[in-house]
This record gives structure tokens, C-alpha cells and sequence, in this order.
């Protein structure tokens, strides 16, 4: 299962996580900082990623779409890359569901 981490958070967890998420990406690392949320939704689910944001729009697209990405939304309100890290660490089991389902789309992570 490969995340997609949105420009809100930091390049350095495609790093700290390939040992668990392998593949992973960020949207600045592929050229698409600064792109409209429905590109980065599309390429998204062109190339099975799970989206990692704290950026509440995407909630909006998954919710209107029928072959939605996943989502994780991190809720935590400002925190560090370490933080974000164990919370995307502790809970890579409900993410791996995420990733192998077609009924659940979004994991909100507080």
C-alpha cells in the first residue's frame, strides 16, 4: 500500500516510512505542488494511492466520488513530522484496510 502525502505535511515521512509503506510519494516530489486538489485526487487513484492530508477538501471529493482514492485525514491541529509518523505508524493496520477495501474510503487520524 503506497500514501500519498500532500504538501501540508513534510517530504521527510516518504522516507521515515518506506520500511512500512513502501512506494509512497509526495505531491511535491512529483511535481504536482501546488495543483488543483481534483489532480492530485485523480492521480491519486490512477496510481492506487492512499491520500495523506490535514487538508479537509479532499474530504469533500471523496465524498462525491464513487471510485474515490482513500483518505487519511490527520485532525491533530499542529504537531511534528514525528508525531505524524507514530500516529501514521500506530494505526497501519486500519490504513492497510483502507487500502485493500472498496467500501472504506476515509480514516480520520486525531
Amino acid at each position: 500500500m503506497k500514501l500519498l502525502f500532500d504538501e501540508n505535511l513534510s517530504r521527510t515521512l516518504v522516507s521515515l516510512l518506506q520500511d512500512i509503506f513502501p512506494g509512497s510519494d509526495h505531491v511535491v516530489l512529483l511535481g504536482l505542488e501546488h495543483s488543483p486538489d481534483e489532480d492530485i485526487f485523480r492521480y491519486a487513484r490512477e496510481n492506487d494511492f492512499v491520500i495523506v492530508t490535514k487538508d479537509s477538501d479532499f474530504n469533500d471529493l471523496v465524498s462525491v466520488s464513487i471510485d474515490a482514492p482513500g483518505l487519511i485525514w490527520i485532525r491533530t491541529g499542529n504537531c511534528t513530522t514525528s508525531n505524524i509518523e507514530l500516529l501514521l505508524r500506530k494505526h497501519s493496520e486500519q490504513i492497510a484496510e483502507i487500502s485493500a477495501s472498496t467500501n472504506v474510503g476515509l480514516l480520520m487520524l486525531f
